[in-house]
């Protein structure tokens, strides 16, 4: 049963997210998020750009991919295991959540990583490493008043 479907930002909103870094992918050769295996519960995430992880500070990866998803559903981050165990490194929000009516934003829905190293010790992220992964939950909803807002904004929007 597939509920979802990644795909690229555009080239625009994927050069304007990445600022002043070089040496990047070109957003139409950054590979879709896949699974390794066929029991793989998570979607793993390439680094378009190498990314240095200061001791004890963050760093913000966009991945230039944003997903559609049937509402219901969300993606859940989070950093890939080695990285965890080896590197103790997590992500900045604790858990990414990537709602379904993300991918339609101002930003594209345009996925962005935040991570915090909190060694003593440098680390980086090489361009083409998997380096976080993207786990689809269904959500159910509690009894509610049915007064919502239309999503503008991307990252952080709904709390303005």
């Amino acid at each position: 049963m597939s509920i979802a479907k990644f795909g690229h930002v555009s080239d625009q909103q994927y050069w304007q997210d990445m600022g002043t870094r070089r040496d990047y992918m070109p957003a139409d050769q950054i590979p879709m998020p896949k699974r390794s295996t066929r029991g793989s519960a998570g979607y793993d995430f390439v680094s378009p750009v190498e990314t240095v992880i200061p001791a004890g500070g963050k760093a913000v990866i966009p991945t230039g991919i944003r997903c559609e998803m049937e509402s219901g559903w969300v993606l859940m981050l989070f950093p890939r295991s080695g990285l965890g165990f080896r590197h103790q490194i997590r992500l900045s929000n604790t858990v990414g959540v990537i709602d379904s009516d993300y991918a339609f934003a101002e930003n594209e829905g345009h996925i962005q990583v935040s991570l915090r190293n909190p060694t003593d010790t440098d680390l980086i992220i090489s361009r083409g490493e998997r380096f976080c992964q993207g786990i689809f939950l269904p959500y159910g909803l509690a009894e509610e008043e049915d007064s919502f807002t239309e999503r503008t904004g991307g990252l952080g929007s709904t709390g303005k």
